[in-house]
Order: structure tokens, then C-alpha cells, then sequence
């Protein structure tokens, strides 16, 4: 599949953030078109080892809600960014679109096991690669970022507003009855419920959604055997 937008990614830290600042005015909070009702939804993972600068990186296509693979592309890069906290898109991002290079089918969304809108500059990894991809993209986190919730029912499918310097920037959302949350927020082009019932619908058996958790478990094979 062909990548939407194009950059440079030899930049500083601080040139880095004045990027996000700039890019954050084009995330869609909106779907420009309704979801199929069998999704095609695309999972994303990077993994490394401490003190190399090899990431590995997978994206898994699952059709649902069968949950079955239907394209999957695995690339291994050297890293070109450094490892700073709130900026792991500069990091994450170039592997990760050397996967979606290689598909061959394009996804009717794409989620991310990291942060979106929940940011604290409200332009994570799943803000980023949406819009490098121009495809619907959310985060779906297994911890927080920046932001707090409270009273979030103990039933499955339940949340409650993940909130940061008074703006509602994602939920937390009970994939699993009594299990900790996962963390959900829009990427880009999509809008926080949809987010949601993307995020619900890819797990219906674990904490984490299907999709990334394919794509966890194949990064780290890809990493293990080499």
C-alpha cells in the first residue's frame, strides 16, 4: 500500500515537538466515512532489545470479527531516533511504514498499541501514523501516558473519561470483566466512540485487542530469531 505523507525523520528533539505542535492541528476527529461492518482492521507493534539500536517492527491484518490474519508484514531497521519519552512516533513510526509498504491489502482502520490523542502534546504514535497513512487510527494502550480516570465499572465493556489538564483527551475502556483497562484515544480520522467499539469488538477474549496482540506476538518472534 502506498504511504500518504512523507518527512524527514533526522531531526532534533526539539525540532521533533515543534513538529508535533504543527501536525496536531491536522488530526480528524471524525470518521469521513462509516467503518464496514466486517472491518479489516491492521494491529501494530515495535520491539527491540536494550542497548541495540534494532527495532523490530510487524503489522498484523485481521479480518472481523473472525479475528483471522489476512495480511501480515514484518520489517527490522536501525533506529534513527533516539529514545525520549513522548516521542517514540520519530522512533517508531519509519519501520512501521516499511510494514505497511510491504501489504498487500489496505486496512479499514488501524490500531496502535500506544497512545493518540492521549499525549501530552495530543499527537502520540497513533496520531502520527494516521496521518502519515491518512487511514482511521486509534491508540490502544495498556498504560497511561498523562491523564486520570475514576470510578470505572468493573463490567466488561465499561469506561470512564481519561482526563488531562481538564480536556478529556481518550477513556479507559474494560475489555475484560474485573481486568485492568486498556487505554483508548483517536489516532486520526476517527472519532472516540467509534475508537471504542473498534477497540471492544478486536477483544473478545483477552485484556489486549486481537490485533495488537498479533502484531506483539510476531514482533517478538521476528526479534527472538534473530
Amino acid at each position: 500500500m502506498r504511504i500518504a505523507h512523507h518527512q524527514r525523520w533526522n531531526l532534533t528533539p526539539r525540532a521533533a515537538i515543534v513538529q508535533q505542535q504543527r501536525l496536531r492541528e491536522h488530526v480528524i476527529h471524525r470518521l469521513p466515512h462509516p467503518l464496514p461492518a466486517t472491518p479489516r482492521v491492521a494491529g501494530v507493534d515495535v520491539s527491540y532489545d536494550q542497548g541495540s539500536d534494532l527495532l523490530f517492527a510487524a503489522v498484523v491484518v485481521l479480518q472481523m470479527p473472525a479475528c483471522n490474519v489476512i495480511a501480515q508484514a514484518t520489517a527490522v531497521d536501525r533506529a534513527r531516533f533516539p529514545y525520549v519519552p513522548g516521542l517514540l512516533s520519530f522512533r517508531e513510526a519509519p519501520p512501521l511504514l516499511r510494514c505497511f509498504r510491504k501489504l498487500a491489502c489496505v486496512p479499514d482502520v488501524v490500531m496502535v498499541d500506544g497512545q493518540g490523542w492521549a499525549h501530552p502534546r495530543r499527537f502520540g504514535l497513533a496520531c502520527h501514523l494516521g496521518w502519515l497513512l491518512e487511514l482511521p487510527t486509534l491508540g490502544c494502550a495498556k498504560s497511561i501516558l498523562c491523564g486520570r480516570y475514576h470510578q470505572l465499572a468493573t463490567r466488561r465493556g465499561a469506561t470512564a473519561p481519561l482526563v488531562y489538564d481538564k480536556e478529556s483527551i481518550g477513556v479507559a475502556l474494560r475489555t475484560r470483566a474485573g481486568v485492568q483497562p486498556v487505554y483508548v484515544s483517536i489516532g486520526h480520522r476517527i472519532d472516540l466512540d467509534s475508537a471504542v467499539d473498534v477497540a471492544l469488538q478486536c477483544a473478545p477474549r483477552f485484556r489486549i485487542p486481537e490485533p495488537t496482540r498479533r502484531a506483539h506476538i510476531l514482533v517478538n518472534q521476528l526479534r527472538l530469531a534473530l
